[in-house]
């Protein structure tokens, strides 16, 4: 539901378009993306429905706590992430017994939004080690996802985001989702987070690339 319900809000939101690298999103992988604002992850689940993908994502479990999307995000087999807790390993289990099942796993490595006010696209930020951790333990593909424009809709505070969402039908901005090709990990944690890093941020750069001159920055 939150795949199909994204493929209808975000073209409404702004204008998407997709590319991808060869290799496409086979069973089993991860999806690595870059995380910049509120409203991204629409602009991926809409991105990989066009793909044909029905993804399983882990997210903050404060969302589990909203009524109505916790019993979406529960009943479509989505996985919360409770962040400086014990509990905070078993999100990396159910994520791995997703990928044993067939299904694509989505993941933010980054861990959190930028603590910025501005709107630009910037590069991603440093990466925590659990995506390098679960790939390496699984012997999963990684598929790098660059994306670009969501921050045109919400960033900075509370206002100015409720402001950006409200508007954005009307201002429509150019919004674009790259899905780079998938890359297997190999050696320790560190270079293997270190080589994720560099391939998101490729494919971070094909996302701006292709937004129109002066919608996203460096």
């Amino acid at each position: 539901m939150l795949s199909a319900l994204a493929r209808t809000v975000v073209p409404v939101l702004g204008r998407l378009t997709v590319t991808s690298g060869a290799g496409g999103v086979a069973p089993g992988s991860v999806v690595a993306a870059n995380h910049t604002s509120l409203v991204d992850p629409g602009l991926v689940l809409a991105a990989l429905r066009g793909a044909g993908v029905e993804p399983v994502v882990l997210a903050a479990a404060g969302l589990w706590k909203v009524p109505v999307l916790g019993r979406c995000l529960t009943r479509e087999g989505h996985v919360p992430v409770h962040r400086g807790s014990g509990r905070a390993a078993r999100a990396l289990d159910l994520a791995a017994d997703a990928l044993a099942a067939g299904r694509v796993v989505v993941l933010y490595p980054e861990g959190r939004l930028p603590g910025r006010r501005d709107s630009a696209d910037r590069a991603p930020e440093a990466f925590r080690t659990g995506l390098a951790r679960l790939a390496l333990a699984t012997g999963a593909p990684v598929v790098p996802l660059g994306h670009a424009g969501a921050r045109r809709i919400t960033s900075g505070g509370g206002a100015k985001q409720l402001a950006g969402l409200f508007t954005a039908p009307l201002r429509r901005p150019a919004l674009h989702v790259h899905l780079g090709e998938p890359v297997r990990l190999g050696g320790d944690v560190r270079t293997a987070t270190a080589e994720l890093r560099a391939a998101v941020h490729r494919a971070w750069r094909q996302a701006v690339e292709q937004l129109p001159q002066g919608a996203g920055g460096r």
